[in-house]
Parts: C-alpha cells; structure tokens; sequence
C-alpha cells in the first residue's frame, strides 16, 4: 500500500524539519528532521519497512525501534487526518 497525504495537505519545509498544513481544519503538525526523512521516504514510494531500515541505518538504532518509530509516526498523521490511507 502506498503512503499519501491528504489532499489538502501541504507541506513546507523549515530549518528545523517541515510543517504540515492541514488547509481544511487550518490547522498544522511540525515534524523535527527525522520525522521529515520518514515522511520524504514514505511520499517517495517506499514501504513502512523500506524507511525503518533506511532509519536505522542512518541514525544506528536497531531495526525494531526504527519500525517501531515509523509505525508512531504514521499513526500519529493518521490519527491527525492527515494521512490518506
């Protein structure tokens, strides 16, 4: 299953990370550099488990905190409307 973001959802990238806008409820959700690189990777197309692994490998934390991280951060967006599936 692909990861998408809402469609009134926008992103903006900042020094610390990106804002997400949510343009309906006019509301937004700041994700620190490591959320950004999740969600980059995840909007490019790879899989939840593609992005744990590339996690891990960049920050040196295990496979099962990085999934376990990525999963977080899905639900979160989830959970805020702001992720499509």
């Amino acid at each position: 299953m692909t990861f998408a973001l809402k469609p009134d959802v926008s992103l903006t990238p900042t020094e610390h990370g990106t804002v997400l806008l949510d343009e309906r409820r006019g509301r937004y959700f700041q994700l620190n550099p490591t959320g950004t690189l999740v969600l980059r990777t995840l909007l490019d197309g790879a899989t939840a488990h593609q992005a744990a692994e590339l996690l891990s490998e960049r920050y040196g934390i295990t496979r099962e905190q990085a999934a376990t991280d990525v999963a977080a951060l899905l639900e979160n967006l989830r959970k805020r409307k702001l992720a499509g599936r």
